[in-house]
This record gives structure tokens, C-alpha cells and sequence, in this order.
């Protein structure tokens, strides 16, 4: 098998309402960097008031910005927490639905709560991200 992979161990789980008006994935960062968890998985579902989502272009190598100014139903939200420079970096990946059922998706960069509920379930192994060649991403080495 060409996969790299390696077991964990989950030791605790949370759930959490994220605070109105705050920043999304900050939020997430910022309770990982207080429960000390360096790696973790975890699911949300809620609303925001805004939303920026990045899309990776492959080819050059480049995150591109997307902004919305509106409100938006997370209609699913799933991501990790890993470090990245020693620091707890939430890797968010989210799909946001508009009033009429249209949807946008993206990595989720940054959006205001209006209102959030969140899983997690921390791993006792920690993860830190490397830089990968071929990719230009900062990626688990396993």
C-alpha cells in the first residue's frame, strides 16, 4: 500500500457552541491551544454571518480567496487540528449553503458565528505539518 497512515489513540471529546461574533476557525485554535490538544478531528454544523473560503489551484501552487458577505447555513463543517510552527492550526474544510439551496464550498478560511455547534475528539499521539514537496502544502509526515 502507497498510503502512509499511523494509528491514534483518542482520549477525550468535547463538544462546544461556538461564541456569536467570533471568528469561526479561530475559535477552534484558540480552545485547542487551551486544552493543550495537538491533534485532533472534528465535525460543526451552525450559521455565519460571512464567510472567506479558499480554493487551492494546483497548478500554481496558490490558495485563491473567495469572499461571501452574507449569511450562510454551514451545512457541514469537518476538519483537524494539527500544529503548524509549534502553533495549533484548525484545517477547516466547510459547505455553505445560501437562501435559495445554492451551496459554496471551500477550505474555510475564516467567517463570523452567528451561531456554531462543534464535535471533537482529541488524540493523545500530536501532529505537526511538514512542508511536501510535490504539493507546496504543509502536510502530516507519517
Amino acid at each position: 500500500m502507497d498510503m502512509d497512515y499511523r494509528e491514534v489513540d483518542g482520549t477525550r471529546e468535547f463538544v462546544a457552541r461556538l461564541a456569536h461574533g467570533e471568528d469561526w476557525r479561530g475559535q477552534i485554535e484558540d480552545f485547542a491551544r487551551a486544552e493543550g490538544i495537538k491533534a485532533a478531528f472534528f465535525v460543526g454544523l451552525g450559521a455565519v454571518q460571512n464567510a472567506e473560503l479558499w480554493y487551492y489551484d494546483q497548478d500554481d501552487q496558490e490558495y485563491d480567496p473567495m469572499e461571501f458577505d452574507e449569511p450562510l447555513e454551514i451545512a457541514s463543517c469537518v476538519g483537524n487540528v494539527s500544529l503548524l510552527e509549534g502553533e495549533p492550526f484548525a484545517h477547516t474544510h466547510a459547505v455553505l449553503s445560501r437562501r435559495d439551496g445554492s451551496t459554496v464550498a471551500g477550505h474555510l478560511d475564516s467567517a463570523t458565528v452567528f451561531a456554531g455547534e462543534l464535535y471533537v475528539r482529541a488524540f493523545e499521539q500530536s501532529l505537526e505539518r511538514v512542508h511536501d514537496e510535490p504539493t507546496d502544502l504543509d502536510l502530516w509526515p507519517l
